[in-house]
């Protein structure tokens, strides 16, 4: 069992105005995690970009996305990741989720700070796929398995906290979530949003492996007893098996109706399909919904050559 049953951020809901985030300070979830989001606000980042400190003044810090590469954030991230004198930089490793230009960008300067205090900071993750776009690009130092855990120990060897890589590809190629064991929490990345769903933008993206990794993700929150999901933009959301499933019942119903859709208007295009499978989205948001309508369509067509349901 998880050793903490509540996280101290669990608000629920739409994401919030960008100005109800402030990204000075660090956010206390727990004890041994803290939450720094980054000031890029936006229409696909919400309040920011969230990077994650997982750890504490014994054992040292992994940092998880340490988003866009903004030198101001970067710098408090390092003075965030705080050794027993309080002193910032105790930083063991660095963590992408994925190769995206709000997440992978800040861990070559937050490398370079660490450098310069004399230690050196390996950046874990996963290469960026070939199908990635050019200002993906990303090479790790190490690369991540798939089921490969990142353990952190104090002193005594007794305080320990470990970070488990869930490859889950879908949102982009080289995603990967991350599970803190002892605590029975999911850091998410942009798999599963608060207030949103995730674009799967093809060829990248790939909705067929999305779903499949939803799957994996329901699988490993089961047998970790998660209950928090920590995402890469917005609060925290309670109740992960739940969530997990309604954002895989939401897609599925978003694909039932593309492809009726596409049944309806055989002679018609992703241009046509668009505004019918999405009428009941703001047309503001089309142009982002087209991405994963696409991805939807190449799976609808997989499924229909023989293929089997993801």
């Amino acid at each position: 069992m998880p050793r903490h049953s509540q996280i101290l951020d669990s608000a629920a809901g739409p994401l919030p105005a960008p100005t109800d985030w402030q990204t000075l300070k660090p956010v206390a979830l727990l004890r041994n995690v803290l939450r720094l989001t980054a000031p890029n606000p936006g229409f696909m980042t919400g309040p920011g970009t969230n990077s994650y400190l997982v750890g504490d003044a014994h054992t040292g810090f992994i940092a998880i996305d340490p988003g866009p590469a903004d030198a101001d954030h970067v710098a408090r991230l390092w003075a965030a990741a705080t050794h027993a004198d309080g002193s910032g930089g105790n930083l063991r490793l660095i963590v992408c989720t994925h190769s995206h230009l709000d997440h992978a960008p800040g861990a070559a300067p937050l490398q370079a700070l660490c450098a310069q205090a004399g230690v050196r900071v390996p950046i874990l993750g996963l290469a960026s796929a070939p199908t990635a776009r050019a200002n993906s690009h990303f090479v790790p130092d190490a690369a991540l398995a798939h089921g490969q855990r990142l353990a952190l120990l104090g002193p005594s060897g007794q305080d320990s906290h470990t970070l488990q890589a869930i490859h889950t590809p879908g949102h982009a190629a080289n995603h990967v979530c991350l599970l803190l064991e002892e605590d029975g929490l999911l850091f998410s990345g942009d798999h599963i949003l608060n207030g949103s769903t995730t674009v799967i933008d093809p060829p990248d993206g790939h909705m067929g492996h999305y779903l499949d990794s939803l799957d994996l993700l329901h699988q490993a929150c089961t047998a970790h007893s998660v209950h928090f999901i920590l995402p890469a933009h917005g609060h925290a959301m309670p109740d992960a098996l739940g969530a997990i499933a309604h954002l895989k019942a939401h897609r599925l119903a978003r694909e039932a109706k593309i492809a009726s859709v596409m049944q309806a208007n055989p002679q018609g295009d992703p241009d046509q399909w668009l505004p019918l499978a999405y009428d009941d989205v703001n047309p503001r948001l089309w142009p982002v919904a087209k991405r994963s309508l696409l991805a939807h369509v190449e799976h609808i067509q997989w499924l229909k050559s023989g293929g089997h349901a993801a």
